[in-house]
């Protein structure tokens, strides 16, 4: 395995090296084959998932429209660091340039814009439980269609502060970054300098994005709950319930490894249960999110089904 330093001739580096799982060659073909498997599974769930979406009429609903982005954001969340982190078990070099390295750190950190997302699906939610008789007025689809806009860019703006402060960081060395993708903590830690400044405002920023939009989850579940343990049939407050817990599962998991990873206090020791959470959090979300919405959800499946008749049927 490649630890030496890569310097240009400024001094400087200018790739790093990914530890990633430094474990026995066995166990890391046999990590290549899970992680392998866990994609593509992630790939054909959410996939079907917009399938399902975009050729059911009954699915073209404002809910649904917002699983469907959220599923593709998922895709490319996932598909920006599993891949090469799974090459990277088999490979005999691990290395990786430093503008490929903030390029990884950049799609990995669209976590922005699901939190974006997962607050716009709680507040359709909201509507339609808490305004169920003005929700086809206040959530059309033209105003549907400005909360995907506002996600998309919303979360691709947000991280270009954190992402040009970085990119101007000198690193000369160690290159050697005991992870398996380019995550802020130990990026920084490589700096030539003690850089205070950046590190506070890159942890103010993700703080921000974390903690203000879960907070607005939070109230709007809870303006949710008071709404539901009113209605008076207990038919109407399980499917209440129903509709809503599918959202909370999906925001359980997010939020509970990103406040682990990017808001727990402690040292930043990666090399234990962070790098640990970090690797659940890549994974669990993306392969979950689609099993979560599909079993539970009478439509989708019932989409996902004509979807598979129409595709054998055309076959």
């Amino acid at each position: 395995m490649r630890t030496l330093e890569t310097t240009n001739t400024t001094g400087f580096v200018n790739e790093f090296i990914l530890l990633g799982f430094p474990c026995r060659r066995e166990i890391q073909i046999l990590l290549f084959v899970v992680f392998s498997l866990i994609y593509l599974l992630t790939l054909l769930g959410n996939t079907s998932i917009i399938c399902a979406v975009w050729s059911s009429q009954k699915l073209h609903t404002p809910m649904y429209i917002l699983l469907a982005n959220f599923s593709f954001l998922e895709i490319c969340c996932v598909s920006s660091d599993v891949p090469i982190m799974a090459a990277n078990l088999i490979s005999q070099t691990q290395s990786i340039s430093c503008a490929g390295c903030l390029l990884r750190f950049y799609f990995f950190s669209m976590c922005a814009a699901e939190c974006l997302f997962l607050s716009v699906m709680s507040f359709d939610r909201f509507l339609a439980i808490c305004r169920p008789l003005h929700y086809p007025t206040l959530m059309t689809h033209h105003v549907c269609a400005h909360f995907v806009i506002f996600c998309w860019v919303g979360g691709c703006l947000w991280l270009l502060t954190p992402l040009t402060l970085i990119s101007q960081v000198l690193f000369c060395g160690p290159n050697t970054i005991d992870h398996f993708f380019c995550d802020l903590a130990p990026l920084l830690a490589l700096s030539c300098a003690p850089i205070p400044g950046i590190t506070l405002t890159c942890g103010i920023i993700s703080a921000l994005i974390i903690f203000l939009t879960f907070l607005y989850i939070l109230g709007t579940y809870f303006c949710v709950l008071s709404t539901v343990l009113q209605v008076p049939s207990g038919l109407g407050r399980h499917k209440a319930f129903s509709t809503c817990g599918c959202h909370l599962a999906v925001v359980s998991l997010f939020y509970g490894s990103l406040m682990v990873m990017y808001v727990s206090p402690g040292s930043g020791d990666y090399h234990g249960i962070k790098k640990f959470v970090t690797l659940f959090y890549t994974l669990s979300t993306p392969f979950f999110n689609p099993l979560i919405y599909s079993f539970r959800n009478k439509d989708m499946k019932e989409a996902l089904k004509k979807f598979l008749r129409n595709r054998h049927t055309v076959d």
